[in-house]
């Protein structure tokens, strides 16, 4: 009875998805491009019989395409059907295709959208990453006998709560899922009591991502060059920002970076930099090298690795608003030492473990945090110790995209 009435306000709410595309294209133009797609019609050719992965935004499209070279190991010739959510995991999982693949929104969760995405697509299994779980996608996959799964999955106390509250959609939703495999013990607990039936604990494949090199290198470069230290404000979100510039007010023997967690508020975040009345300049605009400014904004997309290198500290966007926090595992790998907020609940075992390593610090402020970054940047013993430290964190968890791999090809094979 629950799920036709949640339905039906799905149903009702269409045109309100409508007028949120409208506002969200004025700024983004990829939600303005196939927009029917939304509503479960498809016009692209299509062949039956692809691997489906979802990966709703830009994180777990990484994590996608992590998984997907792992895949492509074991079966050159896999077909995948890729879909999204968001118009910056579109963008980037275009970026992951080879010839026979195919690209597309997922559609709006409501039975007759789900349907003609089921109809015109015929997937062979489905791979859902990290969080989406929607109750007509698996109950109509699970209907048609198509395999679906929960692949580098994680579950916050948050979200264990809501789905709690809704378990008459959440727990049926969670158990028409062929397989759940857990990015951590305690995710697979959460998980488990959603009912979701685990059948592994693999780690993160974020662990699996090898920094680009060349950028790494070029970061380094920049970095050797300056004569002060640099501190990066690393997947800075909403909120966070204007308590940053409050908090370096005056503070001028510090090169501060920006790295905004969202494209869409490149302009925003550049705009309350200079209201703040200190000069700012944009990676947009760098030529050779960063130009001469109080504060840098890395306004670039698919070069964390080069932010990361060019950092000598970073603080963990996120994670000083209750937001939950960001992935930490790339500016591990990068050997990037991390400072970060109370607020890790999104990953809250990666971030203990690299607290417990000592690739990350603990703060319970912003002008803690950026104290202990500043005088982690000016110590040049302690900021290669904990550098040292997090290369070791990133290599000793490494593995989990071979063991997901194995995991799909099984799950193709039924």
């Amino acid at each position: 009875m629950i799920r036709p009435l949640y339905s039906l306000v799905l149903i009702g709410a269409q045109p309100l998805l409508r007028r949120k595309l409208r506002r969200r294209g004025v700024s983004e133009p990829g939600y303005l491009e196939h927009v029917e797609e939304r509503f479960g019609r498809y016009e692209q050719a299509t062949e039956p019989g692809r691997l489906w992965i979802h990966a709703v935004s830009l994180g777990e499209t990484r994590a996608a395409g992590i998984l997907l070279k792992a895949l492509r190991e074991v079966d050159p010739g896999l077909r995948i059907l890729l879909t999204h959510g968001t118009a910056t995991g579109r963008a980037e999982g275009a970026r992951l295709l080879r010839k026979g693949d195919a690209q597309a929104w997922l559609p709006w969760d409501t039975p007759q959208a789900v349907r003609g995405f089921l109809e015109h697509f015929k997937p062979a299994a489905g791979v859902l990453m990290e969080t989406e779980v929607w109750p007509n996608l698996t109950a109509a996959c699970h209907g048609r006998g198509i395999p679906l799964a929960l692949a580098n999955a994680r579950l916050s106390e948050k979200s264990l709560v809501q789905a709690r509250r809704l378990s008459g959609l959440s727990r049926p939703a969670y158990g028409a899922l062929a397989a759940v495999w857990a990015q951590t013990e305690t995710d697979a607990r959460r998980l488990a009591e959603a009912g979701a039936t685990v059948k592994g604990v693999y780690g993160n494949l974020k662990f699996d991502a090898a920094p680009d090199a060349g950028q790494l290198a070029r970061g380094r470069g920049w970095r050797a060059a300056l004569q002060r230290p640099i501190v990066m404000f690393a997947s800075s979100r909403e909120g966070e920002e204007a308590e940053f510039l409050r908090a370096i007010a005056g503070k001028r023997d510090v090169q501060w970076l920006i790295v905004p967690r969202h494209p869409q508020r490149f302009d925003e975040v550049a705009a309350l930099v200079s209201d703040a009345g200190v000069t700012v300049s944009r990676r947009s605009a760098w030529g050779e090298g960063p130009a001469a400014a109080d504060v840098w904004i890395g306004d670039s997309l698919g070069e964390m690795a080069l932010y990361y290198g060019l950092a000598d500290v970073a603080l963990l966007g996120g994670s000083f608003a209750p937001l939950g926090g960001q992935n930490l595992i790339e500016a591990a790998a990068c050997g990037c030492p991390v400072v970060m907020g109370p607020h890790t609940f999104n990953f809250a075992e990666a971030a203990e473990l690299a607290e417990e390593a000592g690739a990350a610090k603990r703060v319970t402020a912003m002008e803690e945090g950026l104290r202990a970054a500043v005088e982690m940047a000016a110590d040049g013993g302690l900021r290669a110790a904990a550098s040292e430290a997090g290369l070791a964190f990133a290599s000793a968890h490494r593995g989990a995209a071979h063991m997901t791999a194995k995991a799909v090809a099984e799950l193709l094979a039924r």
